[in-house]
């Protein structure tokens, strides 16, 4: 177990205070959008004692490193403004997109290029701030009211709305992002609309379709925001967006631990490349009840196990000794406090400290005043003893 370091990408979307905030540093005067901890090509983290990259440091120590790269990427996240609307493929969709593109050589760098990477990203965001996303579809009441709230307002093209998505979710995605007939007129009048209508839904629904059509005009992504669920996460609450699920973080700052891939497929509110017809072939247009994820809880050790392969997210909790059984490789990012790590070493940790936990090492006990989240396989090893 050692402590390793990155530097925080700067993203337009980013804030300027909040990962700074978090590690308890000057900020840079950059948005910092993203803090990676990992081994993933994009931004590998290093090993702070000497600098060497943690992709580096795992090829020399293959069996203290688990002999693969980490199935995982750790990030703390900030985000000042929204992202892009999106949806990661499957296993077996990422595969077949990524020998697709390659044999049209397209290069992996091109700003057309949808699979780099051939495996799925499923993620995990918890806040630590208030943290508002969009995610998944509402159920057929909430999208029926709104509707209805829109064509009282007389918000022009509602009903082609209402038309394109009583035939399916995906029929009105793909009315709006390929901009058919009566989309721009519905997105003016969206932009235009100023009315209440007493339900908090509807207000949460149309306030969002509001400001992102303020903030992204003419952006068709706005009034895919009407389609999804509006959520408001309390600090401790996470979603899970698996393969398929459509979503956009708008405000707001968490860990996200994800699969370790950069296969997006973007659905609006960005001037990147949208591939309407290959968001479509990995969407799920089923309607999502409930999206937030709810934790197995042991007295102070809260597990986030969304049902993956690839890994779960301890959220720990120290005021005193806590007594764990969290087996690496791992990586672990304190963000609060104090704290002393016990596995076959010992670790002081402060706020902002990150540490990658070795293949066969196994941490028994945290110690102190602070919290720590740490990303993990997903074997049956973090329990609260």
């Amino acid at each position: 177990m050692f402590a390793i370091v990155n530097t925080p990408r700067n993203y337009p979307w980013g804030s300027t205070s909040e990962i700074a905030r978090v590690r308890k540093v000057a900020p840079s005067g950059e948005p910092e959008a993203e803090l990676w901890l990992g081994d993933h090509s994009g931004s590998p983290a290093r090993v702070e004692a000497t600098g060497e990259s943690l992709v580096d440091w795992g090829e020399r120590h293959a069996d203290r490193y688990g002999g693969r790269p980490l199935p995982f990427l750790l990030k703390l996240l900030a985000a000042e403004s929204p992202l892009s609307i999106q949806a990661h493929p499957t296993r077996e969709q990422a595969r077949a997109g990524w020998d697709r593109e390659n044999s049209l050589g397209i290069a992996l760098d091109s700003p057309q290029r949808n699979y780099r990477d051939p495996n799925h990203k499923p993620e995990v965001i918890i806040a630590l701030t208030e943290f508002t996303a969009l995610c998944g579809f509402r159920p057929t009441a909430e999208r029926l009211r709104i509707l209805h709230f829109l064509d009282k307002s007389g918000v022009d093209g509602t009903e082609t709305f209402r038309q394109h998505s009583d035939r399916g979710l995906g029929v009105a995605v793909e009315w709006l992002l390929g901009r058919g007939a009566g989309v721009d007129e519905f997105l003016a009048a969206l932009a235009e609309l100023n009315a209440r209508s007493g339900e908090r839904d509807i207000d949460d629904a149309v306030r969002a379709a509001q400001s992102l059509a303020a903030q992204f005009p003419r952006d068709p992504g706005a009034a895919v925001s009407l389609l999804l669920n509006h959520v408001v996460l309390r600090p401790g609450e996470a979603l899970f967006l698996p393969a398929g699920n459509i979503h956009a973080y708008l405000h707001g700052t968490g860990i996200e631990v994800m699969a370790a891939s950069d296969n997006v497929l973007r659905g609006g509110l960005t001037t990147k490349h949208i591939d309407v017809s290959e968001l479509l072939a990995v969407l799920d247009v089923d309607e999502l009840d409930e999206p937030r994820l709810q934790p197995r809880v042991s007295g102070s050790v809260r597990m986030f196990d969304p049902g993956l392969d690839d890994f779960v997210v301890t959220d720990i909790a120290v005021n005193g000794r806590v007594e764990v059984s969290i087996a690496g490789p791992g990586i672990a990012l304190v963000t609060d406090g104090e704290l002393v790590v016990t596995a076959d070493t010992e670790l002081r940790a402060i706020q902002g400290d990150a540490l990658f936990v070795e293949a066969g090492e196994t941490i028994t006990t945290v110690a102190g005043n602070g919290r720590i989240f740490l990303a993990h396989s997903p074997a049956p090893s973090s329990r609260q003893r």
